[in-house]
């Protein structure tokens, strides 16, 4: 049995232990290609792989858990340690990650009382039904059950968020009563209070996130630690990621990195943060929100040592000869083939406008006012609204009241305008020309937010209400539409010009293999690849294409649907070979 401590050093079976590890998020990566992520990283010297646990994706309703799939945390770390790598487990109810709320379940907004990553009971309480179905997956592949866990993460950069310490020590406590027995670590940023609002130093080992000054932020830590501890990188961060209307796809200096890392390496130890990016699929972005809202891209490359799609790069390279000072690098064949191909341009099947075929997708709920999302029990995707606002006149006076975050106005079907963020809530007007007048208004949820305080504030679609000539409308019909499944839209109905809209793709392929869709000509929506949600397009970029893996495909008939909110449409899309994250911020 092997053992793993935590004193003046890292100790594996009694003897110092350097930490070479590297971030790989299993949420982000198809199953099919974990192998192949894991096993890049081995060979590149890493000898422990790193990765968040994401709370809603593992309780996506309440009290329903799933493990299966893509889900399927075990295999993952079962995969790690057939591979030759040891795994830091970071399972805390609040990941960040630039992941859809921090990796918070979206449920908890249904909750008008509760108080997120505080001392709250009925906080806790859920956090404890979690650990109740995630601790038991993961605890007997512990290294002191003979699995390759060495560590487990309190909470995540707690100390940028509060100093709530009962907290972070019930936290604790509900690990090791769930049967964690390895040592516990925290990881905040050196700067400023961090490090003191995070830290639980009798429970768990403070460890630091950055990405420069490693030299600098080292003495920092070795100093808060009063006492001769094991100095540790949690996140080294290598690269950025992007936010939809950014005028680059961030890039980073090999030479600065390598240069940092081999400082941490000199003193410490280091997890590289990212590996290997991998994809935001679906509608799992998250969002930061500082002077506005900055919701992520669908691509999280990050400028990491593996791309989006896996391939290795220069800065791969690079680090693999820093290692290779500091431990023996491994060779070994890789497992699994991969392969891009360019499959072509593809006409579309079908069309039809989301008004169409509105009632064959959802069920409307009544209600004399608007309300959010989550209180109709749906976490993402998009709601419209819909309401009779009788006559033809002048609406001098029409505002949308608490509304998050994109939301299209429409009269008579027809697009009126679309306020996006801080547009929401300014007062415009309208001129309703019929006898008889339906407002509508689409609203999306682009991502929640998942830093800082506006956490605290991320409920999506209406939630007070809308506005006509000062006062408050009533008596409204609610679709909710999380596009999860598309298999009844309904294209034997019209397709109308300027509306939001399905567009259906029949691909024939002999052989799968990794591709990337060209979508020049649409707007903004998604797109559904043989009913699995590979995340969202913007034609305001930096993401030009969007990654299909090859797995996602099959021998014969696929099918591509793309839903598309603001009426821009192309009858044809590509197929390609070629990514297209554009421009670069940094040239090599």
């Amino acid at each position: 049995m092997e053992t793993f401590e935590v004193t003046d050093d890292f100790y594996l079976n009694g003897k110092p232990f350097k930490v070479i590890s590297g971030s790989i998020h299993y949420f982000r990566v198809v199953a099919d290609y974990w192998r192949d992520r894991l096993e890049k990283l081995r060979l590149m010297g890493c000898n422990t792989v790193e990765t968040y646990v994401p709370w809603n994706k593992h309780e996506p309703k309440k009290g329903s858990y799933d493990f299966s799939a893509n889900q399927n945390l075990r295999h993952f770390i079962e995969l790690a340690q057939e591979i030759g790598l040891y795994v830091i487990l970071r399972p805390s109810p609040y990941i960040c990650a630039e992941w859809e709320f921090g990796g918070l379940p979206y449920w908890l907004l249904r909750e008008p009382l509760i108080k997120i990553r505080f001392s709250d009971q009925l906080f806790l309480k859920y956090v404890a039904n979690y650990f109740d179905h995630l601790l038991p997956q993961v605890a007997d592949l512990q290294i002191t059950h003979g699995g390759p866990i060495i560590m487990m993460q309190v909470e995540n950069e707690y100390g940028a968020y509060g100093n709530d310490k009962v907290y972070m020590r019930e936290l604790a406590g509900l690990m090791r009563k769930g049967g964690i027995d390895v040592p516990l670590v925290t990881s905040d940023g050196p700067w400023h209070d961090m490090l003191l609002n995070g830290s639980i130093q009798d429970l768990a080992l403070p460890t630091i996130n950055c990405g420069s000054q490693i030299a600098e932020h080292f003495q920092t830590l070795r100093q808060f630690h009063g006492q001769k501890k094991p100095l540790m990188v949690m996140e080294f961060w290598i690269g950025w990621f992007d936010a939809w209307g950014d005028k680059i796809h961030h890039t980073s200096s090999t030479t600065d990195a390598t240069r940092e890392l081999e400082d941490i390496l000199n003193e410490g130890s280091v997890n590289i943060y990212m590996f290997h990016g991998g994809t935001n699929f679906g509608f799992t972005n998250g969002s930061n929100y500082y002077e506005k809202l900055s919701p992520d891209v669908t691509s999280y490359d990050y400028d990491a040592l593996l791309t989006e799609w896996g391939d290795t790069t220069a800065k791969y390279e690079a680090f693999q000869k820093v290692i290779g000072q500091f431990t023996d690098i491994p060779v070994f064949p890789l497992s699994t083939e991969i392969k891009k191909a360019s499959f072509g341009q593809f006409d579309v099947r079908e069309r039809v406008s989301l008004f169409e075929t509105l009632e064959t997708i959802s069920n409307p709920v009544t209600s004399p006012y608007t309300v959010a999302m989550e209180d109709l029990d749906q976490g993402y995707g998009y709601i419209y609204y819909k309401s009779k606002i009788g006559k033809n006149r002048d609406i001098e006076d029409f505002r949308l009241i608490s509304c998050k975050d994109r939301a299209h106005i429409f009269i008579n079907q027809q697009l009126e305008m679309i306020q996006y963020d801080q547009e929401i809530g300014q007062k415009q007007s309208l001129t309703l020309t019929e006898e008889k007048n339906e407002l509508g208004i689409l609203v999306e949820n682009m991502g929640r937010v998942n830093y800082s305080t506006h956490m605290n504030h991320q409920y999506k679609g209406i939630k007070d209400g809308v506005i006509i000539n000062g006062a408050f409308q009533s008596d409204w019909e609610i679709y909710t539409l999380p596009m999860d499944d598309l298999s009844a839209v309904d294209y034997s109905k019209d397709y109308h010009e300027g509306q939001p809209s399905f567009s259906r793709f029949e691909i024939p392929i002999d052989q799968p293999a990794d591709t990337f869709i060209d979508l020049t000509g649409f707007g903004k929506g998604f797109v559904m690849v043989n009913g699995f949600n590979i995340g969202r397009f913007w034609k305001i970029g930096p993401q030009k294409r969007l990654y299909i893996p090859g797995p996602l495909l099959k021998v014969g008939h696929n099918e591509i649907v793309i839903f598309e909110s603001d009426g821009e449409i192309s009858d044809h899309i590509t197929l390609t070979d070629a990514p297209l994250l554009m421009p670069k911020a940094v040239e090599e």
